[in-house]
């Protein structure tokens, strides 16, 4: 259990879905097209080549993102489909991908897989909640620089 895992979320840290115009009332009404239509926050080629850099270094590189909060079953899999397509659409190289129910533990998602895990997730509560090692703000530093000093 050496592995080492970087985690990243999805909305707010690596897709823009909070500058989607009308986000929260097109989730609430169920549509899905928010996830597919949010701009990276980062320079995704910049991203990958770090990334890469990184797992050749060992790191292995997962997404763990929330589902909507109180989705129907068809939904949550309308959104494990756009969420997957917005990953694959910008070449994010991650090899493991957690689409988990809202309010689930992150950390729960890797726990008997690392020992040792950097998360990067713009929601304090979830960082402040996160004890398997470092976390990042990517609303406080640039995520691109953090990871270049790994």
């Amino acid at each position: 259990m050496n592995k080492r895992i970087i985690a990243f979320d999805m909305d707010g840290t690596i897709a823009d879905l909070y500058s989607v115009k009308n986000w929260l009332p097109k989730l609430m009404a169920e549509d899905a097209s928010p996830y597919r239509e949010a701009r990276p926050m980062w320079d995704m080629t910049e991203l990958r080549r770090i990334l890469i850099r990184l797992a050749g270094k060992g790191w292995e590189i997962r997404v763990i993102s929330w589902l909507s909060k109180g989705a129907s079953p068809a939904y949550k899999q309308e959104i494990r489909r756009a969420k997957n397509e917005w990953l694959k659409k910008y070449n994010f190289p991650a090899e493991v991908v957690h689409l988990v129910e809202y309010g689930t533990t992150k950390a729960d998602c890797i726990r008997k897989h690392a020992e040792v895990a950097i998360l990067i997730d713009d929601n304090k509560k979830i960082r402040d909640g996160w004890h398997l090692g470092r976390t990042i703000d990517p609303q406080k530093v640039n995520i691109l620089e953090e990871l270049k000093k790994l």
